[in-house]
């Protein structure tokens, strides 16, 4: 047997404690090479989401390698008791990064000549004061410039906040903790010392442009970094919204765009950016919570902007008249809009009742309608807005037979994902010539689907993963997709309830016959 099956195996939920350690064993020993090997990792990291692996099993997996350990140490399974810092730091910084880990690793790591560790453990929290105080000195800035952006003491970010690296600084720039009165200094430059190296100047040209299409670039201000810091500073709620504000003027686009995401600018100050040459700038305006009323009207009247149409139609605030102006204008597509989710139903039903299909679309998408508005737009002539309604859970089984026979393949797979949809009905669809592909996926994870249903949905390609995964299917259909060439459908069926146990273990037995990168005998 191909190892590619001790995956599913590993996920199943009624392994005996025997077998289980027989996988674990299997994990340990590793794989032979190509996809063998690949399975073997695999095999240990679902191991690794087992609630029943236990603590001697998980020493043994993060003993036979490193990512299982990390994987382990963050789920968890492995106490600081069963990581040596020195041996395995990757898991010793899990630890420390999910606030486990012993105060005296921080110490140690601090001072191991790989960047990567000092980097990784900079960002880790509740480090003690000495070792913050540590990275911060750290002669690789980019080391410094993590304890910047993590840091939560003030004071310490303050300080690195004049760092002579500007790369440095530009982290300090997105830090909540920085004190407001510091981002101001880095937004105006005012009181701060120049900076005197940077990621282009100080170490070679930067693997990539801050602001595209131009490459970072220094001249010997550091254009890019202190372009960076101004973005972040934009961004970062702790900056005063009095220093933002300045900035809505600035020639930069990502600076601008920042703005528009802040929600304590002044309304002034949002429809300046509302009108602003960027559709990036713009958009982000339109979708922006703190905008007002008076400010939705005047973006929703400009038609010439579809992006922006699109963002406010999914503002939490839209007045519904004003929604009935968007959808007329832009195709939204089906979702369920914050103001459809929060609106009253009876302004909703009103709503219905004097608006054009794209709306009453919108209103259908949300499906705990009372049952007159519900049944109105299931009943409803058009496609679309019979195909949003289709999977309110409300729906009788006769409604829904009423829909297909109106509409045909458009509303399918809608239908087959009522929650109540009846299992003949599920059968139709299934056999439906030529197939509706979403609705094969839909019958695929239906509790309802019958095995009839479920053999056309193994057919699909890809909703044949989840049939596979079903309980209505039979224990023979499951015993032939073993074989099956998608690895995933054979997951599926080697985890399947109906797979006896004992067929398991014969599974794992013939892998442990094979051996590492071997094939059982014949």
């Amino acid at each position: 047997m191909s190892r590619r099956l001790l995956p599913g195996i590993a996920a199943r939920e009624d392994i005996p404690s025997g077998l289980l350690d027989r996988l674990v064993a299997i994990a340990v020993t590793g794989g032979g090479p190509g996809d063998d090997r690949a399975a073997v990792w695999q095999l240990a990291w679902t191991l690794c989401d087992r609630s029943d692996l236990g603590a001697e099993r998980a020493r043994a997996l993060a003993a036979a390698d490193p990512d299982t350990a990390v994987v382990l140490a963050r789920s968890g399974l492995l106490s600081p008791a069963d990581v040596d810092p020195a041996a395995r730091p990757q898991a010793a910084l899990a630890l420390l990064d999910e606030g486990s880990g012993r105060p005296g690793w921080a110490r140690l790591l601090a001072a191991s000549p790989d960047r990567e560790i000092r980097w990784r453990l900079a960002s880790c929290p509740g480090l003690p004061p000495d070792v913050a105080q540590a990275l911060a000195a750290d002669p690789d800035p980019g080391v410094a410039a993590e304890i910047a952006l993590w840091t939560a003491d003030p004071a310490l970010a303050a300080r690195l906040a004049s760092h002579p690296d500007a790369e440095v600084r530009s982290a300090a720039a997105l830090n909540g903790a920085t004190p407001p009165e510091v981002l101001t200094a880095l937004v105006t430059g005012e009181g701060l010392p120049p900076a005197r190296s940077c990621p282009v100047c100080g170490r070679g040209e930067a693997p990539a442009p801050y602001e595209p299409p131009a490459r970072a670039r220094c001249s010997g201000a550091h254009e890019s970094a202190v372009h960076d810091t101004l973005e972040r500073a934009a961004r970062n709620p702790a900056t005063p919204a009095s220093v933002a504000e300045g900035m809505a003027g600035h020639p930069s686009v990502l600076v601008r765009w920042a703005l528009a995401e802040r929600a304590d600018l002044p309304q002034e100050v949002y429809a300046r950016l509302g009108a602003d040459p960027a559709v990036a700038v713009r958009r982000a305006v339109a979708e922006n919570p703190a905008i007002r009323e008076p400010l939705i009207r005047t973006l929703a009247a400009r038609r010439d902007d579809p992006d922006v149409l699109r963002a406010l139609a999914r503002h939490p605030r839209l007045p519904l008249d004003v929604l009935a102006e968007v959808a007329s204008a832009v195709r939204i597509g089906p979702v369920l809009l914050p103001s459809v989710a929060a609106a009253d139903p009876e302004d909703l039903a009103r709503a219905a009742a004097s608006s054009p299909a794209a709306v009453r679309m919108l209103i259908a998408e949300r499906h705990d309608l009372p049952a007159p508005l519900r049944d109105a737009l299931a009943d409803d002539a058009d496609a679309a807005v019979a195909r949003a309604a289709a999977p309110h859970p409300g729906l009788s089984g006769e409604q829904l037979r009423a829909m297909v026979a109106r509409h045909g393949g458009q509303v399918c797979a809608r239908v087959a994902a009522n929650p109540g949809a009846p299992a003949d009905l599920l059968e139709e669809l299934a056999r439906r010539d030529p197939p509706v592909r979403r609705a094969l996926r839909a019958i695929a994870v239906h509790p309802n689907a019958t095995p009839a249903a479920l053999l056309v949905c193994l057919e699909d390609a890809r909703a044949c993963k989840d049939a596979a995964a079903h309980p209505a299917l039979p224990a023979a259909v499951v015993v032939r997709l073993l074989d099956h060439p998608c690895a995933e459908v054979a997951w599926a069926a080697v985890g399947h309830p109906a797979l006896p146990v004992a067929a398991v273990e014969r599974l794992v037995a013939e892998a442990e016959r094979a051996g590492p990168g071997g094939r059982a005998p014949g």
